[in-house]
């Protein structure tokens, strides 16, 4: 089984808390037989648009094909000002043109895959992320199923916040083991229906 992280975090260079978190959870779809990769967006040239091709230099249609084989697909974004990431807005963005099929009365090419959820923070917003992208996902045909979404919000997350990685992963280890385990069951469990 394949799960296909996107990681919105806006940090080019060095780790960010929302990579971190992912890294852990990883884990969990690892324990669970699911081999996750994560593609770290701002890495990657995606140029603006709605449409799936914006043409030469364009990353995303290689990056979509990945999502398009993927079993599970988990969006992952720091809360930035109540709501995710410009990253993650972008593949909104990206995917509109599936939705455009979808109008046109032809099946989603996202249809049968299962989605999750993280999000990382300082303070709220998380509810409000949530709820964008499993609206997000309801229109496309990804099933989101029940305690999917894995959400640290701590003062530790705070901007200008170093924290090293290994703090970070102990952390989340004592704090979010159960919460990691139960999503990565329920992602292997419905993505395998």
């Amino acid at each position: 089984m394949k799960a296909i992280i996107l990681l919105a975090t806006l940090k080019k260079g060095g780790q960010s808390n929302t990579e971190v978190l992912c890294d852990f959870f990883s884990e969990y779809l690892k324990k669970h037989n699911a081999e996750a990769e994560i593609i770290k967006l701002v890495d990657y040239n995606i140029l603006p648009g709605t449409y799936l091709d914006m043409g030469k230099g364009d990353a995303w249609p290689a990056l979509f094909e990945k999502i398009k084989q993927a079993d599970i697909l988990i969006f992952a974004t720091p809360v930035w000002w109540g709501t995710h990431s410009s990253q993650m807005q972008q593949v909104f963005e990206r995917l509109d043109e599936v939705q455009d099929e979808i109008r046109e009365g032809k099946e989603s090419q996202l249809a049968g895959k299962t989605g999750g959820i993280i999000v990382t923070g300082d303070m709220d917003g998380a509810q409000h992320i949530i709820g964008n992208i499993a609206n997000f996902y309801n229109a496309l045909g990804i099933l989101l199923p029940p305690q999917t979404t894995l959400t640290v919000l701590w003062d530790g997350h705070a901007k200008g916040e170093e924290r090293p990685r290994g703090e970070l992963m102990a952390y989340y280890d004592e704090e979010y083991a159960e919460d990691a385990e139960t999503m990565a069951v329920n992602l292997v469990k419905y993505a395998g229906m």
